[in-house]
This record gives C-alpha cells, sequence and structure tokens, in this order.
C-alpha cells in the first residue's frame, strides 16, 4: 500500500474510526469503464462528513447558525479499483483541532474488507456573514471527538 504522508501507523489509524456510512457507486459515478470516477470520492467525502456532523449535534439548525464549516483542501488517495454497483462503507473522523480548523480523516473500505481509498481534508469555521474563521467553541469542540471515545 502507498504511504500517505497523514498516516502514521495505518493500523492504529484504522481502528481509531468509529462513524461510517454506507456509500453505493452508482453508474453515474463511474468512467466507460465501470470504475468510480476519480472525482467521486469527494462527493462521498461530503456525505459522509456532513452526517458524521449531525451525529455529533454540529449541523443542527444549520441555516439560523452563525458559523459554518468551509471545507479549506481535501486529499484523496486511491488504493484498490472500485466498480459500479458496489457498495462501499466510507468512514471519517476528527484528526486534528486547532482554534478555527478541524482536519477531517477518511476510509474507503469495500465489502471484502480491503481499504480502496483513503483522505484527509481541512475544514474551517468561517462566520456566515464575514466571511472570516472564527473561533470553534467549546461546546462543539466537545462535539467533534464524541464519537471517538
Amino acid at each position: 500500500m502507498t504511504k500517505a504522508t497523514y498516516i502514521d501507523n495505518f493500523d492504529t489509524w484504522k481502528e481509531e474510526f468509529k462513524f461510517h456510512v454506507p456509500i453505493k457507486i452508482r453508474f453515474s459515478e463511474t468512467d466507460m469503464f465501470g470504475h468510480m470516477n476519480n472525482v467521486s470520492p469527494f462527493i462521498y467525502f461530503e456525505e459522509a462528513r456532513i452526517e458524521y456532523f449531525k451525529a455529533v449535534g454540529l449541523f443542527q439548525d444549520f441555516d439560523k447558525a452563525e458559523d459554518v464549516p468551509v471545507v479549506a483542501d481535501l486529499q484523496c488517495d486511491y488504493l484498490k479499483q472500485v466498480f459500479f454497483g458496489e457498495t462501499i462503507q466510507l468512514y471519517v473522523k476528527a484528526n486534528r483541532l486547532g482554534s478555527s480548523s478541524l482536519d477531517i480523516h477518511y476510509m474507503g473500505v469495500q465489502e471484502n474488507g480491503e481499504v480502496c481509498l483513503t483522505g484527509r481534508g481541512s475544514i474551517v469555521n468561517i462566520n456566515k456573514h464575514t466571511g472570516k474563521p472564527v473561533a470553534i467553541n467549546e461546546e462543539k469542540r466537545d462535539k467533534i471527538f464524541m464519537l471517538q471515545n
């Protein structure tokens, strides 16, 4: 397996994931060979990230919130081929928490148990009115790692 720079020990890293969502690979998300298109994981990351935030109570009353999580960067490492019709389990976890940012990690696992993709991304807490980063409050900080304990 190719070593991703954001993973120190793969086995330890893998064991830290607790939350996941199933992702069924649709025809529209594949190329002419039936492989998952290289942009599709980024859509899957968004779906898993939003469900993770909902599960820890961070996406409640999103339309009324003063600050929102905005993606600053995303990375994906493709380890195995994934095809139309497969269902993968896409795991998500909080990795590092800064004052106004959060590093999220992702892991896709095929039905046979093999890891098919890994990824990471930085999320910045942004004020909806000013567009500027704002500190993540203590209540949110406590919730972010809730599913990993």
